[in-house]
C-alpha cells in the first residue's frame, strides 16, 4: 500500500475524474468514476516506482498530507 497524497478531482474540460500524485512526478491517473480513477492511480504509482528503480532514480519517501502556502 503507498502512502502517497491522491488528489482526486473532477474535470469539466476532459468530462472524467483525474488523480494526480504530487509527490510523484507527473504520475496522474484519470477514470469514469471516482473508484476507477482510484484504481487506475494505484496502477500508475506501482509502474512509476517500478520504472523509477529500473532506471536507477530515488523513490521519494511519502510525506503524507501538503500544504501549499
Amino acid at each position: 500500500m503507498y502512502r502517497y497524497e491522491i488528489i482526486l478531482f473532477w474535470s469539466k474540460e476532459d468530462n472524467a475524474f483525474v488523480a494526480d500524485v504530487p509527490e510523484l512526478p507527473v504520475c496522474m491517473a484519470h477514470g469514469d468514476t471516482y473508484e476507477a480513477t482510484l484504481a487506475n492511480t494505484k496502477e500508475a504509482m506501482a509502474l512509476w516506482i517500478e520504472t523509477a528503480r529500473e532506471i536507477g532514480r530515488p523513490v521519494p519517501e511519502p510525506h503524507g498530507r501538503l500544504f501549499y502556502a
